[in-house]
């Protein structure tokens, strides 16, 4: 049998045997920066961002490497849209919504008043017309977007006096997302939006009255229960908060499929590990800061009901006045009609029943 008969006819096995495999070509390096919203200090957010990184380097046999910087490290913190834009850095990891000011469009992809929770918005990303959606709104940014972590549903914050109407809201300056600022407004609310680093100085000098940022575990770590003793619940705005990892368009592109299947895995990952650790965390959290003191308050139903319709007459309007904003919205709020009509019956009425229960 002559040479070429044996290639051809003994697979890979023969073809290794006879010295003539192709050469098997390593992916080149790759080093990027990822610019984060978030200071060090959350182990939450930033701690999954740093998570997502090793799971990049580990998959891709540390041929891939891309570096973590906290909030304004390399950029400031709401600015790292821009530096992804403009491919100062190839990627971020943020929250969308902190861009309401550029377009509310962004927030659809991240969490808006009343809006879905975290099984909801994953379905409405993975499963939906979200995704697709939301490529389709970040491309003219040069922006490829992956979800990177979910908070879940967020606690309504921390206040210096009690509020028990909506008259207790005029001229309280609180520190909340942009888009959560603009449903208040209307209360007599002066909303400010502050990087998280900045939150405990600003209520500490009086400069807040009151503000919001996640829940319990990472409320503690930022010691806001030090400063201010009344806990309100629920966080209206953000039912489940979805932060992304944003990339550079043209940096995207220039990966291999290879590097591409090993971010999304690493993204997925992220996302997922996130809710687990508040998940896990804010229950411990929470019964310690009570413990310590911390007064826990619900919102009363008619903060619950005005808000709920100051939200859906800026929806009303965006659809009417905001060309992206109507590409996305009536998607979104279908799928969150059916969403909301299936957990009715299953999560809603299960959850309710258990929460009753003494185990």
């Amino acid at each position: 049998m002559d040479r070429r008969s044996l290639i051809k006819n003994a697979g890979i096995a023969g073809i290794l045997a006879v010295g003539s495999a192709p050469a098997v070509h390593a992916q080149a390096a790759v080093r990027w920066r990822c610019a984060s919203s978030f200071p060090k200090s959350l182990d939450t957010i930033f701690g999954t961002s740093e998570a997502f990184v090793k799971s990049v380097r580990d998959m891709s046999g540390g041929r891939f490497q891309i570096s973590m910087h906290a909030g304004g490290e390399l950029i400031p913190a709401f600015g790292v849209v821009d530096g992804v834009q403009s491919g100062a850095v190839e990627m971020a990891h943020t929250a969308p919504y902190y861009f309401y000011g550029k377009d509310p469009a962004f927030c659809l992809g991240c969490s808006v008043p009343f809006g879905m929770n975290t099984r909801q918005q994953n379905a409405w990303m993975y499963e939906g017309n979200g995704m697709k959606l939301m490529r389709a709104f970040y491309a003219k940014y040069n922006i490829v977007n992956l979800p990177g972590g979910n908070t879940g549903a967020q606690m309504g914050g921390w206040f210096r006096k009690e509020i028990k109407s909506i008259a207790d809201l005029k001229g309280l300056k609180f520190g909340t997302n942009p888009f959560a600022g603009k449903v208040l407004e209307p209360f007599g609310v002066i909303a400010q939006s502050i990087p998280g680093a900045d939150l405990y100085p600003a209520l500490e000098k009086g400069t807040l009255d009151g503000l919001e940022w996640v829940g319990p575990y990472d409320d503690q770590q930022l010691g806001f229960n030090k400063i201010a003793p009344f806990y309100y619940y629920p966080g209206w705005w953000e039912g489940g908060a979805e932060i992304d990892f944003y990339i550079n368009s043209k940096a995207w592109e220039g990966l291999s499929a290879e590097y591409k299947a090993i971010v999304e895995g690493a993204a997925a990952q992220a996302n997922l590990s996130m809710t687990a650790k508040y998940d896990a965390k804010n229950p411990i959290a929470l019964k310690q800061m009570v413990g310590s003191g911390t007064k826990l308050r619900p919102f009363s139903q008619d903060v619950m009901n005005a808000a709920f319709k100051s939200a859906r007459q800026i929806y009303s309007d965006l659809n009417h006045t905001n060309p992206e904003w109507k590409k996305i919205y009536p998607d979104w709020v279908k799928f969150l009609g059916d969403e909301n009509a299936w957990f009715r019956y299953t999560e809603g009425t299960f959850d309710r029943f258990m929460q009753q229960q003494k185990l």
